[in-house]
């Protein structure tokens, strides 16, 4: 497995594979790799001759104030991982090889990016498109992959590749739970003992208002009242930043629709977390809005 630590050393390595005729799959990560990394790196091995993984903590998509600084970080656990699944590739640039000095180019998905997240990161998505459009250039993926944890951000980068014409397939890959529902993520490793026990309560409520949305008995415009009602009786929760229905394109807030995304984002003490899941109520009886 290559270990590649510039963008002009992965132009050149993706350059020679694209010549010979091979496939490339992308996966884009932020290292301290889990079980939902993993589960998308194996759907791009399934999928192309070569398989090729970035780890980058992007300076550029925390604000002041974030976790930037502590941000989990453990390459040597993380390149072991990949080995073992057999990735070719581990692309792990520093900052100045991506932002070298006199860096003033930023990428801005407008009217995707200023929603949900968008409202309480600013600049997060710009800094996400933008490192992203630079990685595709250095590696040249067929296919990126990307998880549905963070859909707003899988919205923002198809939005982006297809406004700038970018022939790289974007695939997005199913949430990965740990065993009581909680979406894995690299910063549940800040949680507390219970406040690890408590985040496992989210999924729950965003299950609880798609069930009752289903069977008839809670209307998709009283969803965003009984998510904050839910989730405002959570104990560790020390504030609610989003908790609605959404559109799945645009993600305005919505109050009907055949697809429907219910999403929350919330505080566990200094610990952000977020979840969503996506509601077909075309096949569901007895909904109303």
């Amino acid at each position: 497995m290559e270990i590649i630590g510039s963008m002009s050393a992965m132009q050149r390595f993706s350059k020679a594979l694209r010549l010979s005729g091979k496939t490339i799959g992308f996966v884009p990560t932020m290292g301290a790799l889990h079980e939902g990394h993993l589960s998308i790196v194996r759907e791009s091995v399934k999928a192309n001759d070569i398989t090729i993984v970035s780890i980058f903590v992007n300076p550029a998509q925390f604000s002041e104030g974030e976790d930037f600084n502590r941000y989990p970080r453990d390459y040597d656990n993380d390149i072991k991982k990949l080995g073992g699944l057999l990735a070719d590739a581990v692309f792990i640039p520093t900052v100045d090889s991506v932002y070298p000095d006199g860096y003033k180019t930023y990428v801005e998905v407008r009217g995707l990016s200023d929603k949900l997240c968008g409202q309480f990161r600013l600049g997060h998505f710009s800094g996400v498109a933008t490192v992203v459009l630079k990685l595709f250039n250095a590696v040249m993926p067929v296919r990126a992959y990307f998880g549905l944890k963070d859909y707003q951000q899988c919205v923002v980068l198809k939005k982006m590749s297809a406004d700038l014409n970018l022939d790289i397939e974007i695939v997005l890959c199913p949430t990965v739970r740990e065993p009581d529902g909680l979406a894995m993520s690299s910063r549940n490793a800040y949680l507390s003992a219970e406040e690890r026990l408590d985040a496992a309560l989210i999924y729950k409520a965003l299950k609880e208002a798609e069930l009752a949305v289903k069977d008839g008995s809670l209307k998709v415009r009283a969803i965003a009242p009984r998510l904050r009602e839910t989730l405002s009786g959570v104990k560790s929760i020390t504030e609610i930043q989003y908790a609605s229905a959404y559109d799945p394109d645009t993600l305005d807030e919505i109050t009907g629709g055949a697809r429907v995304l219910i999403a929350a984002a919330v505080k566990m003490g200094g610990t952000r977390l977020i979840d969503n899941i996506m509601v077909d109520l075309q096949a569901a009886e007895g909904v109303v809005c």
